[in-house]
């Protein structure tokens, strides 16, 4: 049963990452915090690559406790750069950003910092 969750919860987030990197807003309302919106595209990615972590790390059957790391870190990264080249070309209010992909990446990088600190990458027997 959590490995469906697991898959639900990380497709329902991409879907929250992508609605609210997609949508026109007229403004968004994020205070007077300079680049706050980094901070968010970091939480962003640091959600999608944990939940991505757990999801591949229930379904992937493998002796190396690496894999879930590389794949969810790189699935996370990639759909992050999807995005902003379809902000790019699908919106008019918004335009493609290096340094939402470094946001990106390192809201990634935590993540997984995170799982390997607290030892979640380890398989259980």
């Amino acid at each position: 049963m959590h490995k469906n969750l697991y898959f639900w919860a990380a497709l329902i987030w991409s879907g929250v990452i992508a609605f609210f990197c997609l949508a026109q807003f007229e403004s968004v309302p994020l205070g007077d915090v300079t680049n706050i919106d980094k901070l968010v595209h970091a939480f962003f990615h640091f959600v999608l690559t944990t939940l991505s972590f757990l999801f591949f790390r229930s379904k992937l059957v493998s002796k190396s406790s690496i894999t879930p790391l590389l794949f969810s870190f790189f699935f996370s990264v990639l759909f992050g750069i999807g995005i902003e080249v379809a902000q790019n070309l699908m919106t008019t209010t918004r335009q493609a950003d290096v340094y939402d992909v470094l946001a990106n990446m390192t809201g990634a990088t935590l993540s997984l910092l995170l799982i390997i600190l607290f030892g979640l990458n380890k398989k259980s027997r």
